[in-house]
């Protein structure tokens, strides 16, 4: 039987590194769309406010 070939620390530290920078871009995508959509939910809180203020 032949042996497989142990990955070495090098490439570990490389396959770590490219998965937590997925891991990171992810974040950052979630939070800027998390941002903008608590914005609209607070343009259209205040809009509906302004809405029924003005028809009473």
């Amino acid at each position: 039987m032949r042996r497989r070939h142990k990955f070495n620390n090098r490439m570990t530290r490389i396959i770590l590194l490219i998965s937590f920078l997925f891991l990171f871009g992810r974040f950052v995508y979630s939070a800027i769309g998390a941002w903008y959509h608590h914005q609209d939910k607070v343009e259209a809180q205040q809009s509906s406010l302004s809405v029924d203020n003005t028809s009473r």
